[in-house]
């Protein structure tokens, strides 16, 4: 079978890479031809997951959401496996029990969990929000191929006192922008934050000292939990535990160059 221009594409990154390698690659140049070659891998393996079972999650959250056949940003075979981030499984599940009126999903991409949540829970409205102009046409599509587009609002840049709109409903935030945290979750702008659960992934890796300024802006009024990545624990469908061990690990494996913790932040009581 000849071979397509995704196979191409990654081949020449990886001879350029390796033509630039100095006599003596360090730790870094490794990891860094290493990331490639398993990207080019999980690519293959997304194809083959799509071949099996086309754009229909699998399991998990999300299990038979239509989703997308390309990510606007990341990993897609975790998602379409239904094992991403699913370390926020029990949270999200938690919230969802308590009546969610509205979900504010601040770096919403291609619509996993604006789309997700919206098939989820039935009565509430998502507003999602990605100052990407593709990743937001993705969400919309993503919506209507799914039937909620009544329920899930499309926008672009959310600005750090938006979030006074949504004063005194049950509003559960949801924020991933790369480091961007730091600008848009701003108690003082928006003291309306004192009242919703929120769920904010944290980089340090862009943006140093995210983490504890998240922390330190939040511990005065909510309850907060750290959530690591951990290792994933799935049904693996027959296709894939034919596979090796090696690929196993890339169809779940979520592309993070460092650690990403999330913070799972909660209202106090009283």
């Amino acid at each position: 079978m000849a071979a397509g221009p995704v196979t191409h594409h990654f081949a020449e990154l990886l001879r350029q890479q390796i033509a630039a390698w100095p006599a003596d690659p360090d730790i870094h140049e490794l990891n860094e031809l290493l990331r490639l070659a398993g990207r080019w891998r999980a690519h293959v393996l997304t194809r083959t997951y799509q071949a099996h079972h086309g754009v229909q999650i699998l399991g998990g959250l999300f299990a038979g959401m239509e989703f997308v056949a390309q990510a606007a940003e990341g990993p897609l075979c975790p998602k379409l496996l239904g094992v991403y981030e699913n370390e926020l499984h029990p949270h999200l599940t938690e919230f969802m029990s308590q009546g969610i009126e509205a979900v504010i999903d601040v770096g919403c991409a291609e619509g996993y969990y604006a789309v997700g949540l919206a098939r989820t829970v039935p009565g509430a409205t998502v507003y999602a929000y990605d100052i990407d102009e593709n990743a937001r046409r993705a969400c919309t599509d993503l919506a209507a191929r799914n039937g909620v587009s009544d329920r899930v609002i499309v926008g672009g840049e959310f600005a750090p006192g938006g979030f006074e709109a949504f004063a005194g409903r049950r509003v559960l935030v949801i924020v991933d922008t790369e480091g961007a945290e730091v600008d848009i979750l701003q108690p003082v702008l928006s003291p309306a934050l004192a009242g919703m659960n929120i769920i904010v992934e944290t980089h340090d890796v862009y943006r140093p000292g995210a983490l504890a300024t998240m922390i330190e802006r939040f511990s005065p009024t909510h309850d907060i939990v750290r959530v690591d990545q951990q290792p994933k624990m799935f049904d693996v469908p027959p296709w894939l535990a034919d596979l090796p061990h090696l690929d196993q690990l890339l169809a779940v494996w979520e592309w993070r160059t460092a650690p990403t913790p999330w913070l799972v932040m909660r209202p106090k009581a009283g």
